[in-house]
């Protein structure tokens, strides 16, 4: 039986997993595949602490040369993470003809064009299931499975550490600060969440997908992002009144002219299936011209559901190995030769329906003002509530459901708004997405 030998760079929480993947279903593999893969190398800089996998003698190294270099190594898994050295550990296992498997979502999304391009040029393969959405399939779903759809958009909650904070947020009605704290004591978020919670984790995510998507080269930087350190207990209330969720989405749209990519918490109708999903599960809305909607959801974090992603692509390239098929899939989905620059959409030509809430003083005519600002920019408002009246010069709180209108319109409201005497602080939108 044919051995496939594996190196890997990055032995963490998902590297364990991979690890102890491989080891324990060693024998569904062999049967699926037709071979062995072996785990002949594992490259961290910390090789004392126990992982809890039993790893034969030999296997582990300080040196990532031991792999890279090794003639017997056929495919490189990085897990290490960040721009480098993870790069310049990829371009050098390509170059010296070896497959790579990676979950660096963030390299991927600022270097794609240039290990596509390798990749393309050597006529090896590039596995990265595990870099969007855990364990849900979505990389393989748009590069085979929708091959012949032209797919219009991409939307999803891609984020576990921020669902999981709106999701407590919702159904315990706490506060952003205590629903972070629970995150980062049950492991969930780092001891620094902003790439998580201010939506750069899924701005890199939803960069990836729109290029497997669309054919398209997007850059991250130009990404419109917004967080959810704004939201408050409040907002969460406020949307349930409405009817609706709040979730952090990653959209990408493309009408063949343009692509609208952008991040954002944005409300959805309480009763569409990704309001309702919760904790530190991801899910993700397909949109083609052929088969309406697909909503793939699952556990997009942890060491086994990510690590049996890895270990998919492992087995893929395993089998084009074994086959000598090469460069059966393109990497960006389209052939390389056919990836082009596809102009974005400034945020400010977007059209959507608003939540908007405003802190007000609670004295006559406050309601007139804010009304008419809104309704000389051509913003109508659908529904309202206002809160509890406070004490004589508290600042109370004017929630407003508004019609469909254009960002930029609802922009230059909200700045005349603020401007206004009897409007204390910034006032909060929240995006409406149906």
């Amino acid at each position: 039986m044919k051995t496939i030998n594996v190196g890997l760079i990055g032995f963490g929480t998902i590297g364990a997993g991979v690890a102890k993947i491989l080891s324990d279903n060693q024998g569904i593999i062999q049967k699926r595949l037709g071979a062995t893969v072996r785990l002949a190398k594992i490259a961290d800089l910390d090789i004392e602490t126990d992982r809890g996998v039993q790893i034969e003698d030999g296997v582990l190294t300080t040196s990532v040369d031991d792999i890279i270099d090794n003639p017997e190594i056929d495919i490189v898994i990085e897990l290490i993470g960040g721009y480098e050295p993870a790069r310049a550990f990829i371009l050098k296992a390509l170059n010296n003809g070896k497959h790579v498997v990676t979950a660096n979502k963030a390299l991927l999304a600022k270097h794609g064009d240039e290990l596509f391009g390798v990749v393309d040029e050597k006529r090896l393969s590039i596995g990265f299931e595990a870099s969007i959405g855990g364990a849900i399939p979505i990389i393989r779903s748009i590069r085979e499975a929708f091959v012949a759809n032209r797919i219009q958009s991409i939307e999803g909650i891609v984020n576990g550490t921020a669902n999981y904070i709106l999701s407590k947020m919702s159904d315990e009605n706490c506060d952003f600060d205590v629903a972070l704290k629970e995150a980062q004591e049950k492991g969930f978020a780092e001891a620094d969440p902003t790439f998580d919670i201010e939506g750069i984790d899924s701005a890199h995510k939803i960069t990836v997908l729109a290029r497997l998507a669309y054919g398209a080269s997007v850059k991250c930087e130009d990404v419109s992002i917004s967080g959810i350190t704004n939201i408050t207990a409040e907002d969460i209330e406020c949307a349930r009144e409405f009817g609706y969720r709040i979730k952090l989405l990653a959209i990408s749209k493309c009408d063949g002219e343009s692509i609208d990519i952008r991040v954002h918490p944005a409300m959805i109708p309480s009763d569409h299936p990704m309001a309702n999903v919760n904790g530190v599960l991801n899910a993700i809305r397909v949109c083609d011209d052929m088969m309406d909607e697909n909503i793939l959801v699952g556990h997009g974090a942890g060491a086994l559901p990510t690590g049996s992603a890895v270990v998919g692509d492992v087995i893929e390239i395993a089998r084009n190995i074994i086959s000598n098929a090469q460069d059966r899939v393109p990497a960006s989905s389209f052939q390389n030769s056919e990836i082009k620059p596809i102009p974005l959409k400034d945020i400010s030509t977007i059209e959507s329906e608003y939540f908007l809430r405003f802190n007000i003083q609670d004295k006559p005519g406050v309601l007139s003002k804010i009304s008419g600002v809104l309704g000389n920019h051509g913003i109508s408002i659908e529904s309202m509530i206002q809160r509890e009246r406070g004490e004589k010069g508290d600042a109370v709180s004017l929630v407003m459901m508004c019609h469909r209108s254009s960002e930029k319109n609802i922009q230059n409201a909200l700045k005349e708004i603020e401007q206004l005497d009897m409007v204390c602080g910034k006032s909060n939108l929240i995006r409406v997405e149906k």
